[in-house]
């Protein structure tokens, strides 16, 4: 897989013309890539007769290179509502719908020389994964928690579960810093490097993991963060500091890991085309494929809806 964007482009019409108006231009959230590029799009693109283009990298790099006009696309598809508030900031989308939800697991590589911990630790319930992830030598791979919810969001879940397994201390054990450069990977890089071998451990979405056929470590509620429910009372309870890009302290706090889609703007091949990919991935059609990929149904209301 290609540094920076990764763009994968789906002709399915190719014995005739085909209109701009039958074309769909994605951007999206990396981890989604296989669902998007390969089940999403595709099925779109066939029953519309025209072409998929995607773009997935990290959401809140995405979003903004979006709102500032470098990239353009018609849809836009984030995990959890940061990234949508960038756009909605910038004045490119006026609401954000839920399509999708995930939770947070720690996928490893069934060839590494700790698998075997993983997979013991991932039969008992009292946190030994956690002693797992200090071993020394082994290697963790996350994102970058300033471009990628992905990247804020594992260090959501070490908190949490440096609180519930009543272990304080061991999440910054395990990552050093929040953006330690030592295990900040890019988000369409990460599952790569994993199953290449070159880390040992990585932070992803139940969801992903599962299309990747990877084994993982799957964690209860009040540490995977899936469950809106407990936000207020227990997810809100930890919260940490990054540098964004002018050097400044940001501190952040959990949301909610729901993927929402919004329709831009700007779309360059029509808003009207924008919604109806939208509406497709809600459809039963859309639904069963995220299902067939991973993914829970969509929680929660629509961002920045009319009261």
């Amino acid at each position: 897989m290609s540094r920076g964007l990764c763009t994968i482009l789906v002709a399915l019409s190719v014995s005739m013309p085909v209109l701009a108006s039958d074309n769909i231009r994605v951007t999206y959230a990396g981890s989604m890539g296989k669902v998007m590029d390969q089940e999403l799009g595709p099925a779109f693109a066939s029953q519309q007769k025209g072409t998929y283009q995607g773009q997935g990298q990290g959401a809140y790099g995405m979003a903004r290179l979006l709102a500032s006009h470098k990239i353009e696309a018609d849809v836009f598809v984030s995990i959890t509502p940061g990234p949508m508030q960038i756009l909605k900031d910038a004045g490119l989308i006026e609401t954000a719908v839920p399509v999708a939800s995930t939770s947070m697991v720690i996928a490893y590589n069934p060839k590494s020389k700790y698998a075997a911990q993983f997979a013991e630790a991932g039969t008992r319930h009292d946190g030994s994964w956690l002693q797992v992830m200090t071993t020394p030598g082994l290697q963790f791979g996350r994102t970058d928690p300033y471009l990628d919810p992905k990247g804020q969001n594992i260090v959501f879940s070490l908190l949490l579960a440096e609180k519930y397994y009543r272990q304080p201390g061991i999440a910054e054990q395990i990552m050093g810093s929040p953006q330690n450069p030592r295990q900040v990977h890019l988000e369409g890089g990460l599952l790569t490097r994993l199953e290449s071998g070159q880390i040992d451990a990585a932070a992803g979405y139940e969801s992903e993991v599962i299309s990747a056929g990877l084994p993982y470590l799957s964690f209860p509620d009040q540490i995977n963060l899936s469950n809106p429910q407990m936000e207020q009372q227990w997810y809100n309870t930890v919260s940490f500091t990054i540098k964004d890009s002018k050097g400044q302290d940001k501190v952040l706090h959990t949301q909610p890991l729901v993927y929402y889609a919004a329709v831009l703007k700007n779309a360059p091949n029509g808003v009207a085309r924008g919604q109806k990919f939208v509406d497709f991935m809600l459809t039963p059609q859309g639904q069963k494929l995220f299902r067939d990929s991973g993914y829970s149904a969509p929680k929660g209301k629509g961002l920045y809806q009319q009261r």
